[in-house]
């Protein structure tokens, strides 16, 4: 398999600026980004992800996230669910708000506070969960949880105190024509890389070997498999052409 990165969790908030509410999920992010769980999330871009961000949305696709939104509309948990995956946990201000009887958040700039106990009690709820879900086995091709054949992994020590973006969360995403139209394809200059350092040879089985690596990091739908197989054949041929760096 493709080396990944390690895994971590995604906060998505809503983006809206109009409420208070929407205030109290991007304060509460990156709270937990920046104070509580620096080494554990980084932030996807709810704007960029709606406008096609190719590294927030296969982020979403490998690793689990969770959606903070201010109002029952729920964009953030909609949008996540729409173009990668449905969210690993969900959490609604409003909500949040009735359980702990809080007063209303007010100030969409500046808040009251009440929302600054919102912001408080929802980034303390966030690193919870992050806790809970990096202690759970993701699976990267069914986008949800496994139950674990082994102990959970230990992942590596904290990174620096800074807020992280999805977006540079390094995982490789590679555009290709598959009948004529452009597909990404998430992880697939890795799975191209190891192919070729394993040493294997451009050929029928190794096409194969190379649609089922695909398929585990990244949807292909139903009657496709042959027009992907002779995208990923002619890919992996241009890839072996080139000169490989030297050590």
């Amino acid at each position: 398999m493709p080396d990944l990165p390690q895994k971590k969790v995604g906060i998505v908030a809503c983006s809206g600026e109009e409420r208070a509410e929407g205030t109290v999920t991007r304060l509460a992010a990156l709270k937990v980004l920046e104070q509580l769980r620096p080494g554990n999330t980084v932030t996807i871009c709810l704007p960029l992800f709606l406008a096609g961000g190719k590294g927030d949305r296969a982020f979403a696709r490998f690793y689990p996230t969770i959606a903070l939104d201010g109002c029952d509309q729920r964009c953030a948990a909609r949008a996540t669910e729409k173009y990668s995956a449905r969210p690993a946990a969900s959490l609604l201000v409003t909500e949040l708000v009735r359980e702990a009887a809080l007063g209303l958040p007010e100030g969409a700039r500046r808040l009251n506070a009440a929302g600054r106990q919102a912001v408080d009690l929802m980034a303390e709820r966030v690193a919870r969960l992050v806790d809970e879900l990096l202690e759970m086995q993701w699976s990267r091709s069914a986008g949800s949880f496994v139950e674990p054949e082994t102990p959970a992994p230990t992942f590596g020590a904290a990174e620096p105190v800074v807020a992280t973006c999805a977006c540079g969360s390094g995982i490789p995403v590679q555009t290709v024509m598959v009948g004529g139209q452009p597909v990404s394809l998430a992880g697939l200059p890795l799975i191209l890389a190891q192919f070729r350092d394993a040493g294997k040879e451009a050929s029928e089985s190794t096409t194969r070997q190379l649609l089922e690596t695909v398929k585990i990091y990244n949807q292909v739908p139903a009657g496709e498999d042959e027009a992907y197989a002779a995208a990923l054949a002619r890919e992996y041929t241009a890839f072996c052409r080139q000169e490989q760096p030297r050590p």
